[in-house]
């Protein structure tokens, strides 16, 4: 075994197996890499998806990739950090030299994930474990790259910043960058877990009217307004009369399908005006197959846009995110459901595929709920 150093983690051994807490041997950073000390991590669904098989992902291995923290070691060739700086971890880490990285797509890099299938440390038997994203967030330390952290501002609560490795930037990147959605256009987002009710407020940020919230839970369709949306409707065949009815007869300018079941596809598809957009954010397994006739695809006209990431360049774009945190457009706290420890992550994962809540901020070093 190299050089190591010892940290404790959330291992998940197998898919839909609960996970626990265990000691974990990490390797020592090595070139360009850094070690950091987590402080945080919230639970997302790609998480939860990684969790239950229905996405890829080498096991053993521990979890969490949407978090921040400190710089707790450096690696041989790091200069651009200093042990104790403050950093967000950036699961999707552009390379820079790539094709898609050249082309303003650093969204895409091809070596964003070369990280997943490379073990980073060891388990108490020795047998190696992989990180989830490239992350692996939930445990008190975790190496990494140095190009997957990005400083982050003094100003900016190290606790909360962690929203903004995934559930903030794709949500409210989606309706700025990916769909680029104007003032007065009219939006509808299905889904309101974490990213949802981002596309939310990325929405009124846009300036869009009349925003409409969708879901399944009257809690999250309550929550809606907080963050913007003018109307909410459960989901259901009256959505569709509903969304019509605001916008003379037409459908929206805009949808934004946060779930990423086939139905839900089929059914925002079916929201949007002709010529408008549906934009797919949620991930889905790859066995939710949508289906479109030629005929409904040419009549309709409307436009299908993937969305990953939020289409986000973390140097273009992160900065503008910050500045909507200081400013108080950007509400990351009204996000938080709970904060737990380590040994309760389990159970946040029960509550949020239960739809009990909407984010779980994960503190490693504390012992009890909040």
């Amino acid at each position: 075994m190299t050089d190591s150093r010892s940290t404790t983690a959330v291992v998940l051994r197998a898919a839909g197996v609960p996970m626990r807490v265990e000691p974990v041997t990490l390797r020592a950073p090595g070139p360009g890499e850094v070690l950091v000390r987590v402080a945080a991590a919230s639970l997302c669904h790609s998480d939860l998806s990684l969790a239950t098989g229905v996405l890829p992902q080498p096991l053993p291995a521990v979890l969490g990739h949407e978090a921040s923290g400190t710089i707790a070691e450096l690696g041989a060739d790091v200069h651009e950090f200093a042990v104790g700086d403050p950093v967000l971890l950036l699961w999707n880490p552009p390379c820079r030299e790539c094709w898609y990285c050249r082309h303003d797509q650093p969204y895409l890099c091809e070596h964003a994930a070369d990280r997943v299938g490379e073990p980073y440390g060891w388990d108490d038997s020795g047998a190696p474990l992989y990180p989830g994203l490239s992350t692996a967030a939930f445990a008190e330390h975790t190496v990494v790259p140095a190009r997957a952290c990005y400083p982050l501002p003094t100003d900016i609560p190290l606790d909360l910043a962690a929203l903004l490795g995934c559930a903030v930037t794709t949500g409210v990147g989606a309706v700025l960058t990916t769909a680029g959605v104007r003032p007065g256009e009219s939006v509808v987002v299905v889904g309101l877990g974490g990213v949802g009710l981002a596309a939310v407020s990325g929405a009124r940020i846009a300036g869009a009217a009349p925003i409409v919230a969708v879901d399944t839970v009257p809690e999250k369709l309550a929550l809606a307004g907080t963050f913007g949306a003018t109307h909410a409707f459960p989901a259901g065949r009256a959505v569709r009369d509903e969304v019509r009815a605001l916008t003379d007869g037409r459908g929206a300018d805009h949808v934004f399908d946060c779930v990423g079941l086939a139905k839900t596809i089929k059914d925002s598809w079916r929201l949007a005006r002709r010529g408008g957009a549906l934009t797919v954010v949620g991930i889905g397994a790859k066995s939710e197959v949508v289906e479109f006739s030629s005929l409904e695809l040419f009549h309709f006209a409307r436009r299908i846009l993937p969305c990953m990431n939020g289409s986000l360049d973390a140097d273009r774009d992160l900065p503008g995110y910050f500045g909507r945190v200081r400013d108080g457009s950007l509400d990351l706290r009204a996000m938080v459901s709970r904060e737990i420890g380590l040994s309760g992550v389990q159970q946040g994962f029960d509550d949020l595929a239960a739809g009990r809540v909407v984010r779980v901020v994960v503190h490693p070093g504390q012992q009890e709920d909040k």
